[in-house]
């Protein structure tokens, strides 16, 4: 047995009035039939603006310049409250340095079966692994190892002694 609001949506007379309505409403609202919209304007207000309680309407006018007394004794003299006494003077920079200096620290060297000597020198956190009479750093050549030192020599024939596990402050040109 069907439910009576099923038997009632399935009224074919009850489709054919929603359907015809549903064509009403179309054809009203496509032709405007309904009438032309209200015209919105700004109203007046019938009532006087609030006041505010506290007379703060005379402020603008205290600190407006024309107010002010002009000064007796205008000069072009500086700030008193301006001096140059805490600046420092001018002085030249520095001159560029034209050295620096490194850290080596002589490691040891090995000597493999027929072949000449390879040095291990740590240079800061670095280690270099270099032939005796080949450059090291910057114009540090290593001129001589031994088990216990490191001879190292610049082009101006200068010699530094690095000694084993030893670390050494070198100043060195910058290129």
């Amino acid at each position: 047995m069907k439910s009576v609001l099923a038997q009632t949506l399935r009224n074919p007379w009850l489709v054919a009035t929603v359907h015809a309505g549903l064509w009403v409403l179309l054809i009203l609202a496509v032709t405007s039939f309904g009438g032309k919209s209200p015209e919105y304007r700004e109203s007046t207000s019938v009532s006087v603006p609030l006041q505010s309680p506290a007379p703060v309407a005379k402020l603008l006018n205290l600190f407006s310049p024309g107010v002010w007394p002009a000064s007796l004794a205008a000069t072009n003299t500086l700030n008193p409250f301006f001096t140059r006494h805490f600046i420092p003077p001018q002085t030249p920079p520095p001159p560029t340095p034209t050295a620096r200096k490194i850290e080596l620290t002589y490691q040891g060297f090995y000597q493999p079966v027929g072949g000449s000597k390879h040095i291990i020198v740590k240079l800061a956190d670095a280690f270099l692994d270099t032939l005796v009479g080949a450059k090291v750093t910057a114009n540090l050549f290593a001129a001589e190892a031994t088990m216990q030192s490191l001879t190292l020599t610049n082009p101006a024939a200068q010699t530094n002694l690095l000694l084993l596990n030893t670390k050494k402050e070198i100043e060195v040109p910058i290129p």
